[in-house]
C-alpha cells in the first residue's frame, strides 16, 4: 500500500492560486477547486483514484485513522493520497480552498 504524502510550501510567502494551477498543469494535472466553511468535517472515507490536492487558502487536517496519523495543511501546501486510503478531514478555522486533480 503507498501512504500519503504531505509536501509543504517551501516558501514564506503563500502562493497564489495560479502559481498552484500551474504546477498541476506541469504534471499533466487538471484541478478543480473546492472549498469549506469553518470547522467543516468529513467522515471517514476512501476513494478508488490517486489524488492530488493543493490548499490555496486557510486550513484542513486530514485524519487517516487506519495508520494513526493527521496532516495539516496550510496554504500551498499539497497531499499526494493514494486510492484505498481511508481518511476523514476537519476544515480549519478559517474555511479552506483547495485544487484537487485526480491521477
Amino acid at each position: 500500500m503507498n501512504t500519503p504524502q504531505v509536501t509543504p510550501w517551501p516558501a514564506s510567502v503563500s502562493p497564489t492560486e495560479s502559481t498552484l494551477r500551474q504546477l498541476c498543469a506541469d504534471e499533466g494535472l487538471d484541478p478543480y477547486q473546492w472549498s469549506n466553511g469553518p470547522h467543516d468535517v468529513y467522515q471517514a472515507h476512501m476513494h478508488t483514484y490517486d489524488k492530488v490536492i493543493y490548499v490555496v487558502r486557510g486550513s484542513i487536517t486530514f485524519g487517516l485513522p487506519d495508520l494513526g496519523q493527521k496532516l495539516t495543511l496550510k496554504a500551498g501546501d499539497r497531499l499526494d493520497l493514494p486510492s484505498g486510503i481511508v481518511h476523514d478531514a476537519v476544515v480549519g478555522a478559517q474555511g479552506v480552498v483547495c485544487l484537487e486533480a485526480h491521477k
